[in-house]
């Protein structure tokens, strides 16, 4: 495995970055940055990195990035479950890879009284997972895939903002009441 001194140095800290503060680095800058420096296969690696886990088990390549997808995968099953069993509809059975805690954090966000509180949340719980699972060499290709992880992750949570919140909702709401009023 290679190991990306120069790469690393350049990538500003995700460390306090507040809700209204500027994000230091694109997603796009990231993946520019690091093509410079890594190979081919690492490149085309870097460029399917998402937020969003294949469906089905695929390697990836990265020991790190098999096991992130692993458990966002076992997190999302385990939220549908939940809303499924919530909603009275048929559920299905979890993989055996979906371990307690993860169905615990899906459990405490499906309660949440606020989808905003819920979102939080799990930003929260991924961003400790994934402290848990990246790699201790910080200088490593998976090191790198986890901070672009981390930077997608830092990025969308960056959009939620509750004024705008607020406001799509009352449009939401005000044109479902134009059309019951059309309605009637």
């Amino acid at each position: 495995m290679a190991a990306y001194y120069f790469l690393v140095s350049q990538l500003p800290s995700l460390g306090n970055i507040g809700e209204k503060s500027a994000m230091p680095l694109s997603e796009s800058s990231f993946i520019e940055l690091c093509s410079r420096y890594m190979t081919e296969s690492e490149k085309k690696v870097l460029s399917t990195l998402s937020l969003v886990p294949p469906r089905d088990t695929v390697d990836t390549g990265s020991e790190f990035l098999n096991t992130w997808y692993q458990k966002e995968r076992d997190l999302r099953l385990a939220l549908a479950q939940i809303r499924a069993q919530k909603m009275k509809k048929d559920a299905f059975t979890l993989p055996g890879s979906c371990t307690a805690d993860i169905q615990q954090a899906a459990r405490t966000a499906v309660g949440m009284d606020s989808p905003l509180s819920a979102e939080q949340f799990l930003y929260e719980y991924r961003l400790k997972l994934l402290d848990e699972i990246t790699p201790i060499d910080i200088f490593s290709t998976d090191a790198v895939y986890a901070y672009g992880i981390r930077l997608m992750l830092v990025s969308r949570m960056k959009k939620f903002d509750s004024e705008n919140g607020i406001s799509s909702y009352h449009k939401i709401y005000d044109s479902i009441l134009g059309q019951n009023n059309l309605e009637k």
